[in-house]
Parts: C-alpha cells; structure tokens; sequence
C-alpha cells in the first residue's frame, strides 16, 4: 500500500502551531505527499488549505463529549485508510481512534503527555521537547525531532506612516498572541526605558485591553502600535530594525526563525525556545528572564538599546540568523525530515 497521511488539528483561533499546521500540509502537499486534513471549523485556515490543493474537512472538536466529531473521525479513516496520523496537540490526539495506522503525536509544548499514550511515536518541534517525554517515561527511539520551517519570503517593507511612525527613528516588531506567556508587558516596561525605539505588535488575544492600558500608563502611545493578527508578517519583518521576542514561556519562538529568515537581528529572553535556538551574540541577543541577574524588563531594554544604537551589531546578527536559518529551518530542510521520518515508521 503507498503512504497515505492524515493530519488533525483542533487548535485556537490564533496561534502558532495552528498557521505551521497550515504551512506543513501546504509543503507536503507541494512535494508529492498523498494527504486529507481534519480540523476545527475556521473559515480562513479552510480556504488556505483547500487553494494548496489539500482535500480538508472541518469538524467540531468540541471535547470529551463531543461524540460526534469521534464518529466523523473513525468514519474518515475507515474511508480513507491512512497509514499514518498525525495529530497536533492534544485535542486532535485524544479524538483520534484505534486503527491498523501508525499513530504519531505532535509537541510543539509540554504537554501532558496522558493524552498521547496511544501514540506509537512522538514529534517535538526543538530537542527540550524531545528531551521532556524521554523525561517521562518515552523512549527514545519513539520521539523525534522535527523543527519547524518558515517561508523564504522576501517582501517590500511595510511603510512606517501606515502605522504613522517615524522613519528616521528605530523599530522593533513583536509578532506574539496577546497572552501572558509571551511577556509584551516586560516589552513594554523596557520599551519606556529606549526612549527613541519605536514597537509594532501584531497579535490579538485575551491580553489585548490590559496591554493598551499599561501602554497607555507608561506614556508609550506614541511609540506602541498594536497591529492585530497579521495574516501575512513579511512586510512588517522587512521595516523593522529589530525583531524581539519577550516571552516568559516559549518552547520554540517560531518569532526567531521569521526574523532570521527575514536577515533582522533578534532579541529574546532566554525563554525555552530562544535559549536553544539562538547563539548569543551571533545570531541575536539573550537576555535572562525575570528574577535573574540583569534578566526582565531592565535588561531587556539595555539589549534592545544596544541594538537600537549600533548598525553593524544588527548588521552582523542579521547575516548570523540567516546563515542559521538556511542550515536547518528552510522548507525543503525540514519537509525532506518529514519524509525521511514517514519513510522510517511507514
């Protein structure tokens, strides 16, 4: 029997797992893979699966009592007869049924792993992932690394006085989900500390009402534009002088890979996923996080002032992310991992 592979997603409105989940089906698609798609109703993600040719149907995934999507679920594969699945989070994979398949979770958190005890294998998008079930109680041999790749897309910069910020003076850009975990209140506590740096923040969720108020608290509305969910990121990469990422709790910080893609020199807290990405002070700048000696607010403003203030740092660790990025995070890097993994269990 060739390869058939389903993928499954429930995901959040926003999010990014929910636009990779996206972007993988797409490249898969393009590269020769025979797939179908289940995910949660959103109209967006639907549309930009079916125009990359992804045959996709959309279901509830509303929890343990929704029979219904379970059903719908046994159904498809019974139709289908895939010989993998992949599930993204753990939603999808709880849903998921039995089968003469090889089933395959995705991390891309620290997620109880209770839901995923039905997996044969498992993918963690960085290696402290990967090291995380192999924690408890996976073996090693059953979880694998498989990163996560952004586009090459070059892209005109977005102009300043559409957001009506000034061209003469430095930029950073944030690309996050309006949460607490992604720590734009410490980016806006440091942010009053640069007094020339100006900030774009395109992300919506919950943290949306408090963080225009501590914007607005801090004196920063001149300098702080809050963008919202931005479907197509390269422009605003392209205009900024700096891309920061400010998280608490990060596991990946798929922020990172745009930035290098995107040649922009990076500024994270030393969160999870940035501390294993990033080499500090070649492919961008980490700062401890809160609590830590120079970590938080305080030190993040003094890299971000650094940054903002010498052209040749943020010359050198743009040309460092990309050469970093071209090593391991390309699309054909990282979907020929995919099939070189479908080819090992399948």
């Amino acid at each position: 029997m060739s390869r058939r592979l389903l993928q499954a997603i429930a995901g959040a409105p926003h999010g990014g797992a929910e636009v990779f989940f996206v972007r993988l089906a797409g490249a898969l698609q393009r590269a020769g893979e025979a797939q179908r798609v289940l995910l949660r109703r959103h109209a967006e993600r639907g549309a930009a699966l079916r125009a990359a040719g992804v045959r996709c149907r959309e279901l509830r995934f509303g929890g343990p009592l929704d029979v219904m999507t379970r059903l719908a679920f046994r159904r498809e594969i019974e139709a289908y007869r895939p010989t993998i699945v992949l599930t993204w989070m753990s939603r999808a994979t709880a849903s998921c049924p039995t089968g003469d398949f090889v089933h395959v979770g995705r991390l891309g958190g620290y997620y109880d792993l209770k839901y995923y005890r039905r997996c044969e294998h498992l993918i963690g998008n960085t290696r402290a992932i990967v090291d995380y079930a192999v924690a408890h109680g996976w073996p090693a041999g059953s979880v694998h690394y498989l990163p996560n790749f952004v586009p090459d897309r070059a892209a005109p910069p977005q102009p300043r006085d559409a957001f009506a910020t000034p061209d003469e003076r430095p930029l950073a850009v944030a690309l996050a989900r309006l949460h607490p975990n992604k720590g734009l209140d410490i980016l806006l506590r440091a942010l009053a500390m640069v007094p020339r740096l100006h900030l774009w923040i395109a992300g919506e969720g919950p943290e949306r009402g408090r963080l225009t108020d501590l914007a607005r608290e801090l004196g920063l509305n001149e300098r702080v534009r809050f963008l919202g969910w931005q479907q197509n990121v390269a422009p605003l990469l392209a205009a900024a002088d700096i891309v920061v990422c400010p998280s608490r709790h990060e596991p990946l910080g798929n922020v990172v890979i745009e930035g290098w893609a995107a040649s922009r020199p990076i500024v994270a807290l030393a969160s999870d996923g940035p501390r294993g990405l990033i080499a500090h002070g070649e492919t961008g700048l980490l700062v401890p996080l809160e609590g830590e000696a120079g970590g938080g607010a305080s030190g993040l403003a003094a890299a971000l002032r650094e940054a903002a203030n010498d052209p040749d740092l943020r010359a050198r660790l743009g040309r460092g992310g990309r050469r970093a990025y071209e090593a391991e995070f390309t699309e054909a890097a990282v979907v020929g991992r995919y099939r070189r993994f479908f080819d090992e269990i399948g």
